[in-house]
């Protein structure tokens, strides 16, 4: 992997943008570099305050309120990756000529010399499984690894800490991939490509590239996902070192350099000897948890990277026997009267919900939130032949309403004119009215939460709590 020398931070003045999960252990971290270290923010909230008060008493000073100003003599700016390019902060520092780093810029900067190499996963969906599932594997093979990055454990900590780690399964969004311009990782994988984020990006474009940003300099394999023709062009587009591969992961049968699916079985003709004529049977479908088809697909790009990294086929096949799913993630809750009731609330935009719901034959469909800019006639066109009824909660439910009466004019709609969380429980007992058996009611909501509850987990939680006292 490409070696970078660690930065001299000594008396350099650092403008850390924003608190927060990244921003304070950012400020510690340069500040006990020797860095002299203002952090700006825009909230000015008790929360805020209070991690204001513990960098304070380290000598670090900060700004609350106050977000937009270029503090006077600022060499380097180190940005919470939410931070909107557009900022005037951001804007003034371009026109000063300062860098502007993320934490994960931050990160590869600070690793040492024999530090573990980064395996990294980004897409518009399925990069925490697609992550943890490769941490699995990689720990199958006897590898010391963890699973760190967008996925909410710190890269900074994973870097600076006392732990020896082999190879490092990265995590990262669209976000952390636009302030990480040196970012060179071993291997990388770009999922999927579909509008999210625009409003911070500016254009889908604009947000393409930034996710392209994961194959620049990649060594070994840039994985892309064939039935996505978006994630192959960025790795056309990308300036890779010398003999790094292009590999392709499908659900269908794979050509050389590919992975896929034959008869129920995971095979790899990318990283075996005669890959025109050969291929090596990796796993099975009915290992992969849950077999949904956007789920076999996270395992196969999974697999292409441990493979990448030189992992045997029994640890592909032992490291996703022993994945567990994350909550709210196709969560199968409960069979209630031979209906089966599954909580996805982490399917927070159209592409997720998509995918959810083609893992389902016969579906009562539990939708609604904030819809983010969404539009959702495709969707709907796409999944109307698997929809028995619909439930529609949350504050831009019409949205929805109104492309099911375009596309799916035929199913039944229930229309929940309320924002409050008890509608999840009416939610419920509706869905169960409008399903018979063999059904499946799932919660895809294809819209964020923060209308109703705090956040998808929040969501999902109270589905299975209407769910359970459906069965009670």
């Amino acid at each position: 992997m490409t070696s970078t020398v660690s930065p001299d931070f000594q008396g350099k003045h650092v403008t850390v943008a924003g608190l927060g999960v990244s921003g304070v252990p950012a400020a510690k971290v340069l500040h006990a570099r020797g860095a002299v270290v203002t952090v700006v923010n825009d909230g000015d909230d008790a929360r805020a305050r209070e991690q204001a008060a513990e960098l304070e008493a380290l000598g670090v000073t900060v700004r609350l309120g106050d977000g937009d100003t270029l503090p006077e003599g600022t060499e380097l700016i180190v940005t919470a990756p939410g931070w909107k390019p557009t900022k005037p902060l951001f804007q003034a520092a371009a026109k000063a000529g300062i860098e502007v780093w993320g934490d994960v810029e931050l990160a590869w900067r600070l690793r040492g010399p024999d530090a573990a190499p980064w395996l990294c996963v980004t897409g518009t969906n399925g990069k925490t499984t697609t992550v943890q599932m490769l941490a699995s594997i990689l720990r199958a093979a006897g590898l010391r690894t963890a699973a760190v990055g967008n996925i909410g454990v710190s890269l900074l900590d994973a870097v600076l800490g006392d732990e020896p780690y082999d190879v490092l399964a990265v995590e990262l969004s669209s976000y952390q991939l636009h302030w990480a311009p040196s970012l060179r990782a071993h291997s990388a994988a770009v999922l999927n490509l579909a509008p999210d984020h625009l409003d911070w990006h500016g254009s889908m474009e604009a947000y393409a590239a930034d996710k392209g940003r994961i194959y620049e300099g990649n060594r070994v394999a840039c994985v892309y996902n064939v039935a996505d023709k978006a994630t192959e062009d960025l790795v056309r587009e990308a300036d890779v070192e010398e003999g790094c591969r292009a590999i392709g992961f499908t659900l269908g049968t794979p050509g050389p350099s590919q992975l896929g699916v034959v008869d129920g079985i995971l095979v790899d003709r990318a990283f075996v000897e005669n890959r025109q004529k050969n291929a090596q049977e990796l796993a099975e479908v009915s290992d992969v948890n849950p077999p949904a088809p956007h789920n076999i697909a996270n395992a196969l790009a999974a697999a292409a990277l441990a493979r990448a990294f030189g992992v045997p086929p029994q640890a592909v096949r032992d490291g996703l026997r022993a994945f567990r799913p994350d909550a709210h993630r196709i969560a199968h809750v409960a069979d209630v009267d031979g209906v089966a009731y599954v909580d996805d609330s982490k399917a927070t935009n159209t592409h997720a919900a998509e995918a959810s719901l083609a893992a389902y034959e016969s579906i009562v469909w539990i939708a609604g939130g904030l819809a983010k800019g969404a539009t959702f006639d495709e969707l709907v066109a796409k999944s109307a032949k698997r929809l028995r009824g619909v439930v529609l909660i949350g504050a831009d439910r019409a949205l929805i309403r109104e492309a099911l009466a375009r596309h799916a004019p035929e199913v039944p709609v229930v229309d929940l004119d309320r924002t409050d969380t008890g509608a999840m429980l009416q939610a419920v007992q509706e869905a169960r009215r409008l399903a018979a058996p063999g059904d499946t009611v799932l919660l895809a909501p294809a819209c964020a939460s923060m209308d109703m509850f705090t956040n998808y987990t929040k969501r999902g939680d109270a589905f299975a709590e209407a769910v359970r006292e459906l069965g009670s």
